[in-house]
């Protein structure tokens, strides 16, 4: 069915036909062991349109069991068999783009425009990480004698992955991808809110050719599936991305099995801009730093640290350009989704509302609003918020939705101090013409990516994480490889 079809049989109908509603266990759909069900609902018209398994600790244990025979079978694959099998993974995810593509929009909130990116760079991290698959090569080691020695990189084990509901399709790929390169099994634990394309995707990797148990899907809530996931001794990586409180939560429960962890947490990244760098430009990159997805990405530019000088076009410009933006379901690829969930909008809202009791001028937006076209649905408006101090919550506080704070300096060290003035160290941007500016606040700013002229420039070959409170490790590039294997080194006394 083409994607006209499907977002009109969705529209005329209130429901996706042939959506998987139970777990993924040892490659086949399997329902929850305590017949419980939970609703998803579409953020665009904040109605049910599916229900899936609400899993237990009972669930869990079978897909751990299962990963941990799934992993006896990947980790002596050939590495040239995993990496023609993540080929064909990424062949089959752009062949069902399409349908990918909706579900992730319906399911998450997001333009369509939006998740068909997410979908191809998903193809292609399995591309990149099928390339890697066959080069986990050790070295040799003189030991200034006869002695042979070298080492090896192995898998480490059973992972798992507990993924976000902003980004549903890529943050999960982006950690199973160099997992199954370097030989692990994994078990993945969806938001509760966006389940489906993770379901989808393993299905998809079995017919890839991943052996059955390799990857398993365990749907339901943090505390029914999540806990006993992270705290299951079998596991040996756990990969999280969410808030900094429940990632302290995960912190806590994998240490009395000293069990290897990777976090992506919060962002309250700065996008900073110097007097010499060109309105428009900034203008334009602020407004796609802070409105893609809603504002709902962990790297979200959401602080705009600008020159004094600057100010007065920018915004200008920056208002009009975020009062123009479309909103609307996602569905019909407007320029700005809905916020995921009511709960989440709420909370926004709650951000906002505080900021106006404390006198913050509010240069456009501040309100929950819906869908022009049917009244229904959890949106946002574009919202900027001027003036702010270095203290004020709206700077200090992770919204996480389509709300960017303005802070003011004068010379180049006010702005690096407001640049690292939260506790989070994520993301960061610089715009100035001059490279050398560029480059000493590159190095300066504390933050696990920083790009110069173009907020979202860069790629998945780079590394991407946090540092203080964003978290530690890194996702992506060959250093999102290391976190999934371990080097063993072997000496042959002679």
């Amino acid at each position: 069915m083409s994607v006209n079809a499907l977002i009109s049989n969705y529209f005329t109908t209130g429901a996706l036909s042939d959506l998987p509603s139970d777990h993924f266990i040892d490659g086949v759909f399997v329902p929850s062991e305590s017949g419980n069900r939970m609703e998803s609902y579409d953020p665009g018209t904040a109605t049910v349109f599916g229900d899936f398994a609400a899993g237990t600790a009972a669930d869990v244990d079978r897909a751990v069991s299962s990963a941990s025979a799934g992993f006896a079978l990947w980790r002596d694959a050939p590495p040239a068999r995993r990496c023609a099998i993540l080929m064909e993974a990424a062949r089959l995810m752009r062949a069902e783009a399409d349908w990918l593509a909706v579900v992730e929009s319906l399911d998450s909130g997001k333009t369509l425009t939006e998740a068909y990116g997410d979908i191809h760079g998903s193809a292609r991290l399995f591309e990149y990480y099928a390339g890697a698959a066959d080069k986990l090569d050790g070295r040799s080691v003189n030991l200034g004698n006869d002695n042979a020695a070298f080492t090896l990189r192995e898998p480490v084990g059973v992972t798992a992955h507990i993924v976000p509901w902003n980004y549903p399709t890529s943050t999960l790929v982006r950690g199973i991808a160099p997992a199954l390169a370097a030989g692990c099994s994994a078990v993945v634990k969806p938001a509760e809110t966006t389940p489906y394309t993770a379901l989808m995707i393993a299905e998809l990797l079995i017919r890839a050719g991943v052996p059955a148990g390799v990857v398993n899907v365990v749907t339901g809530t943090g505390q029914e599936t999540g806990a006993p996931l992270v705290q299951d001794p079998r596991v040996r990586h756990v990969t999280f991305t969410g808030s900094v409180a429940t990632g302290v939560g995960v912190m806590q429960a994998v240490a009395p099995n000293v069990t290897g962890l990777t976090l992506e947490l919060g962002g309250k990244s700065p996008l900073v801009a110097f007097a010499d760098a060109d309105p428009e430009a900034v203008a334009e990159g602020a407004l796609w730093a802070i409105f893609s997805n809603a504002g709902q990405i962990c790297s979200a530019g959401s602080r705009l640290v600008i020159h004094r000088d600057l100010h007065a076009p920018v915004l200008e410009l920056l208002v009009k350009k975020a009062k123009a933006l479309i909103l609307g379901h996602g569905l019909r690829n407007t320029d700005m989704g809905a916020v995921n969930s009511e709960r989440h909008l709420a909370a926004i809202t709650a951000h906002v509302e505080h900021a106006r009791s404390r006198g913050v001028e509010i240069l456009c937006g501040g309100q929950a609003t819906s869908d022009p076209e049917t009244g229904k649905g959890w949106f946002f408006e574009p919202t900027i918020l001027d003036g702010l101090s270095a203290q004020d919550p709206a700077i200090q506080q992770e919204i996480f939705g389509p709300v960017l704070g303005v802070q003011v300096f004068e010379d180049e060290e006010e702005a690096l101090a407001l640049a690292n003035g939260t506790e989070f160290a994520l993301a960061a941007g610089v715009y100035t013409k001059d490279i050398a500016t560029a480059l000493r606040m590159a190095r300066r700013i504390d933050a696990g990516q920083v790009t110069v002229n173009d907020y979202w420039a860069g790629g998945i070959e780079l590394p991407f994480g946090g540092n203080r409170k964003s978290g530690f490790g890194r996702e992506k590039g060959l250093e999102g490889i290391e976190a999934y294997t371990r080097a063993k080194a072997i000496t042959l006394a002679v």
